[in-house]
């Protein structure tokens, strides 16, 4: 991996954080991502689940952890399963895990071979009573392909009918959704990084640039600071493909007077950022998209002063709503009328904000998170007030990742990202 080691013991708490939650006499386990194939013999770069790495730090494919906090033997209780290593692997792969590596990221003692796995698995299954099973509940999932954690189930559930089965994922929901400081490290980091990214364009757009030719430079900076690329598919989106609200073509000419909608974030330590910036092709807003972007901007300020703990984020976006229809009908873009005979299911705001404002983020750009329950201090969130007006070729959105705190504010991890009108125009003409 390009990134530097991170601290075991951020993955020690977080396995004490899910084995204090779990069923006396249970038993937990974690499968990796598959390789996914393409065709012929090429196959998509490795991403590791989520939930294993969060668990355990292992960032290696054909990984599994198994957790049984009662197991009669201390052996027994913590158990990463790897895919044993050879020479052979090691000439046309590179190195993987060895049990003393494994070790040193994951702080878990005991490492077995995968070979082994379903005789080890045998006689804890006679210890136990409860698996836990890994199911898939985010609210955005939308999973066609069958993943190993899911062919794992199936299996499991045939060979061992008579366990009683309890869900991992409602505790891991409530985990990961708060931060440990070294995870809000890893967040800032790749935050840092996508600055950086940000600010080198600011300096190479101008008329005629192809989208593809500005994605291409914040891959440049991503990579070059240990992050693996960009945390989901860039949006870079020029003049009227802003009001495509998930545009990720990036194949058109940049043309002068246009704007440009980046919703961009790298990753780093799998560790996510997620910014929207809106940018002049020519490096100076007219007076109508000033007059609009500076609106987005406010609603988004206002935004940030609700994400408190306590707050109720269904209400939370009630409340937003608000400020959006206020700033619209000074837009022009909405009357006392339109506000007045609104249907309350899809209100009026929404003809040129139909998206949401916050979502959780962290190991996933869309992270875990019950999003019915009380926000809570170190949740991150983003706040991305948007307003598209398709008439008039352009949208914007803004997007900030911020902390919740335990009192006041919430911290903006992209405090240092240029955001003011001013300091853009700035910047770009410098």
């Amino acid at each position: 991996m390009k990134y530097h080691q991170i601290n075991r013991d951020l993955f020690i708490k977080n396995r004490a954080k899910f084995t204090a939650q779990m069923k006396p006499n249970s038993v937990a386990i974690f499968n990796s991502n598959d390789i996914y194939p393409v065709s012929a013999d090429s196959s998509l770069p490795f991403a590791q689940h989520r939930d294993i790495f969060y668990l355990s730090g292992v960032d290696q494919e054909e990984s599994i952890l198994l957790l049984f906090p009662d197991a009669p033997y201390d052996h027994l209780k913590q158990i990463l399963f790897l895919k044993e290593t050879n020479e052979h692997i090691a000439v046309w792969e590179g190195e993987k895990l060895t049990k003393e590596r494994a070790f040193e990221v994951s702080g878990i003692k005991s490492v077995i071979w995968l070979q082994d796995f379903h005789k080890t698995l045998k006689e804890i299954m006679a210890y136990s009573d409860t698996m836990y099973i890994n199911t898939n509940e985010h609210y955005r999932a939308s999973i066609e392909t069958e993943t190993r954690e899911a062919r794992f189930v199936k299996w499991w559930k045939e060979t061992y009918p008579a366990h009683k089965v309890e869900k991992s994922n409602p505790i891991l929901q409530r985990l990961r959704s708060i931060k440990e400081s070294e995870e809000l490290e890893l967040i800032q980091k790749a935050c840092d990084i996508t600055e950086k990214g940000f600010r080198r364009i600011l300096q190479f757009v101008k008329p005629n640039v192809m989208e593809y030719e500005i994605e291409a430079e914040f891959a440049h900076e991503f990579l070059r600071n240990r992050s693996q690329g960009f945390a989901y598919t860039p949006i870079i989106a020029s003049g009227n493909n802003a009001n495509v609200l998930h545009y990720i073509e990036n194949n058109q000419q940049c043309k002068a007077g246009e704007l440009i909608l980046l919703d961009v974030g790298a990753e780093y330590a799998n560790y996510s950022s997620d910014m929207s910036r809106t940018i002049p092709v020519s490096g100076r807003f007219t007076d109508r998209q000033k007059a609009v972007y500076n609106a987005v901007l406010r609603v988004k300020n206002e935004a940030n002063k609700m994400l408190i703990p306590g707050n109720n984020w269904k209400q939370y976006h009630v409340e937003v709503g608000k400020f959006m229809t206020s700033e619209l009908i000074g837009l022009g873009l909405l009357d006392k009328a339109d506000v007045q005979n609104e249907n309350p299911e899809w209100p009026a705001y929404k003809k040129y904000f139909m998206h949401g404002t916050s979502h959780h983020m962290g190991l996933d750009t869309h992270d875990y998170g019950l999003l019915h329950e009380p926000m809570k201090a170190n949740m991150v969130f983003t706040i991305e007030p948007g307003i598209y007006i398709p008439k008039e070729g352009f949208g914007i959105r803004i997007e900030d990742d911020v902390v919740i705190q335990e009192k006041g504010d919430p911290f903006n991890l992209m405090r240092n990202i240029p955001v003011e009108v001013e300091e853009i125009e700035t910047i770009m003409n410098s």
